[in-house]
């Protein structure tokens, strides 16, 4: 097994024993392949194979007792918030909400509430969830922390629907695509993947993907530079924006627009591996006990907005684009803080410590960014009210 960052902590015998049996899974591929993979179906393998990768596994991923901790997991005060942009589309659509990859469902949980309290339901909350552990998880969560009326809207689903109206929702859903490594060399720009000698390896070979090569040499990228190509990105907000008749896409995850993504300081790439709270930037340790994620590139999801789809009606504009702070205050994440009384300290300090967090650049406020996308709506969404920077992207 490729060297380990000493400080992680060694799994147990069970886990390391599923890891095993995943890294002969892709040491297999690699075989059949010639020797070597590109680091998309790496990826592809580590977190999604079925039963063994991380997303498709059974360990606990989100909270205090997994790998990382996502917006929902802080507070209910995220989805208090989110909920008014919700609800704004709802009313405007009458339509439903379609969350993608909804983690423990807490999420769904925390919306569906509040929306009650808004007076705002859908119909259905649909949920696309391609693992099996999470999709058990989220009912269980779920069924326990709804009343019966808003459980029976939830509706589990493998696949994209063929049409929808309302509200598509992908919260930190763009980092866990798999991502293509291309790295420019002197000799061209390299492909990085992923070979095995007796540990997996990096092992370079000459970019030969046309439109991987076009997106990066575009940037003019100096000696030596690694980044990330995300393809299937794009390709997913393609393929809602085609689903979509009536309504709005949101997409909220870590990352940035070109211009701070190939950074001349951003040379070794974004790529980052999260175990047990640990982040580190070896992947190729621990196959399906962490995961694998990449920043995303906003400027590359924003260009789906100006393709030509092969119908008029697959078209969506860009409706903002801001970092998650100001996303949330244009939602009234503020006003929805006032409604609890300082006084009342066990409900008003935990609320003040969890918006510290989500708001604070110095943790999720400004790493985070919010990117939305409408669909036959008249109302300009109040999440981008102020402070939009679609002009940066």
């Amino acid at each position: 097994m490729a060297s380990l960052p000493i400080h992680l902590p060694a799994p147990d015998k069970g886990a390391l024993l599923r890891s095993q049996q995943l890294a002969q899974i892709i040491q297999q591929s690699i075989q059949k392949a010639g020797g070597w993979i590109d680091f998309a179906s790496f990826m592809q393998m580590a977190l999604y194979a079925p039963g063994l990768g991380y997303y498709s596994g059974g360990a606990k991923k989100f909270g205090a007792g997994g790998d990382f901790v996502t917006a929902p997991e802080i507070s209910p005060l995220f989805a208090q918030t989110l909920a008014r942009q919700a609800a704004q589309v709802l009313l405007e659509t009458q339509g439903d909400i379609l969350e993608l990859g909804a983690g423990t469902g807490k999420l769904a949980a925390d919306l569906l509430l509040e929306l009650k309290t808004l007076n705002q339901l859908p119909s259905q909350y649909f949920i696309l969830e391609v693992s099996d552990y999470l999709r058990q998880t989220q009912c269980e969560y779920t069924k326990k922390h709804l009343p019966e009326d808003l459980y029976q809207r939830l509706v589990w689903l493998e696949t994209l629907p063929q049409n929808f109206t309302g509200l598509v929702l992908g919260n930190e859903v763009l980092d866990a695509i798999p991502a293509h490594l291309v790295v420019n060399t002197r000799q061209g720009l390299q492909a990085r993947g992923v070979a095995f000698e007796g540990d997996f390896i990096w092992q370079d070979k000459l970019l030969s993907d046309g439109a991987l090569h076009h997106a990066v040499s575009t940037y003019d990228l100096p000696n030596g530079y690694l980044t990330e190509v995300c393809p299937a990105a794009a390709g997913l907000i393609a393929s809602l924006a085609s689903m979509l008749m009536r309504g709005a896409i949101l997409m909220l995850d870590y990352g940035f627009g070109a211009s701070e993504y190939y950074h001349p300081q951003r040379n070794l790439g974004t790529l980052m591996c999260h175990y047990q709270h640990y982040a580190h930037t070896n992947p190729l340790i621990y196959v399906g006990l962490q995961d694998i994620t990449a920043h995303v590139n906003f400027s590359q999801i924003a260009q789906i907005a100006n393709l030509d789809m092969p119908y008029e009606a697959h078209r969506i504009s860009l409706a903002g684009y801001v970092n998650q702070a100001q996303f949330l205050i244009n939602c009234g994440i503020l006003d929805v803080i006032s409604q609890v009384s300082p006084d009342d300290l066990a409900i008003y300090a935990p609320m003040a410590a969890a918006a510290q967090k989500l708001l604070s650049p110095a943790e999720m406020g400004d790493l985070f960014k919010v990117i939305g996308f409408t669909k036959n709506i008249d109302e300009p969404l109040i999440g981008f009210k102020s402070g939009d920077k679609s002009y940066t992207l």
